[in-house]
C-alpha cells in the first residue's frame, strides 16, 4: 500500500501547539516578517514548509543562527513569539522532557 504524505494541519491545530519542526519553521517566519503572524501554514505540503525553511534559514545566516545575535527588537519579538508558544503546547499537554526521550 502507498504511503501519502499529510499536509501540515497549522500551528494552531499542530498536537504541540506549533512547537513541532513545522511550526518552528513558520514562528521564525512570522518573526523575521515572511509570513503575517494570521498564516499557520495549514493544509501546507512539506515543499511549501521546505521553500519556507530555506527563507527561513537565509534570515538566521544573518545573525549566526543564534537568538542573542538578533537586534533587540527582534529578540523581543521571538520572546513574545516562543514564550505565547511554550504556554500553548503546555496548556495542551505538552511536555518538552518527552522530545528528549524520542531522541535516545
Amino acid at each position: 500500500m502507498k504511503r501519502t504524505r499529510e499536509n501540515y494541519v497549522g500551528v494552531h491545530n499542530d498536537r504541540t501547539a506549533g512547537i513541532s519542526d513545522a511550526g518552528r519553521i513558520i514562528r521564525d517566519a512570522w518573526l523575521f516578517d515572511i509570513l503575517p503572524e494570521t498564516e499557520d501554514g495549514a493544509g501546507w505540503n512539506s515543499g511549501r514548509i521546505q521553500e519556507l525553511y530555506d527563507q527561513v534559514y537565509g534570515e538566521w545566516m544573518k545573525y549566526g543562527h543564534l537568538v542573542s545575535r538578533l537586534p533587540p527588537e527582534l529578540r523581543e519579538r521571538h520572546r513574545r513569539i516562543y514564550d505565547q508558544a511554550i504556554h500553548q503546547a503546555r496548556e495542551h499537554g505538552w511536555d518538552p522532557s518527552g522530545d528528549l526521550e524520542d531522541e535516545a
